[in-house]
């Protein structure tokens, strides 16, 4: 973004993308945390993602009424405009990814009452994965490249393809021993929940493209 003559209005758009890289820094921390809690079946680790997360909604307030000053008080156009109306998109993605965080140190809690299933290795490289794909997608945004935009989108299908694989191999545990079944499902959800981590990565990326380009390359088949 350009300087403005009006250094006021400068502070304002940088402290509007300092809060935003702030939440995108919680849901990462958010998803490593968890996944940790998971892996290490540590409840009470992921109690403090449950706990944290008001600290999400927080900021994702704070963010959302920034954007909405901004817009009523300065009325900004071209390059600023998309700058503000991407900020208020890219919050709610962050806030989601946040909440699918939370949902999985939910399901850590309740694996945590059983006996461990057999390590699962694709689990932790789809967190990774995930988790990657967030922290590109923010820098991204932080440096208004769009083609590091387009590489994030890209990098979505190697999620997608670690997510079928990781599906079937949690099925064919169900399969192999009906004991396996209720651990084995709630995998499947903290899976589904990676997966969707990863989406909203996606959006984050689309939405960087527009910033940039002014061009929306989302269409009717794109993740919503």
């Amino acid at each position: 973004m350009k300087a403005h003559t009006d250094k006021t209005y400068d502070l304002q758009l940088d402290d509007l993308r300092n809060k935003l890289l702030t939440l995108g820094g919680y849901v990462e921390t958010e998803i490593a945390t968890t996944m940790r809690a998971l892996t290490e079946r540590d409840s009470k680790l992921a109690e403090t993602v449950i706990g944290q997360d008001r600290e999400v909604n927080r900021l994702e307030i704070e963010i959302d009424e920034a954007c909405r000053r901004l817009l009523v008080l300065r009325q900004p156009a071209a390059s600023d405009l998309r700058f503000i109306t991407t900020a208020l998109k890219i919050v709610v993605d962050l806030e989601r990814i946040g909440d699918l965080a939370v949902n999985i140190a939910e399901r850590a809690i309740d694996l945590n009452q059983s006996p461990p299933l057999k390590p699962i290795p694709d689990l932790s490289r789809l967190a990774d994965l995930g988790q990657r794909q967030v922290r590109a997608a923010l820098d991204a945004f932080v440096e208004a490249d769009p083609d590091k935009a387009e590489q994030v989108i890209k990098n979505d299908d190697l999620l997608d393809s670690l997510y079928h694989n990781l599906v079937n191999e949690l099925l064919a545990l169900m399969m192999e021993d009906p004991r396996n079944i209720r651990r084995a499902n709630s995998l499947l959800f903290v899976a589904k929940h990676l997966e969707r981590i990863g989406d909203h990565a996606t959006n984050v990326a689309e939405m960087v493209i527009y910033m940039v380009r002014g061009t929306d390359i989302r269409h009717p088949g794109s993740r919503k």
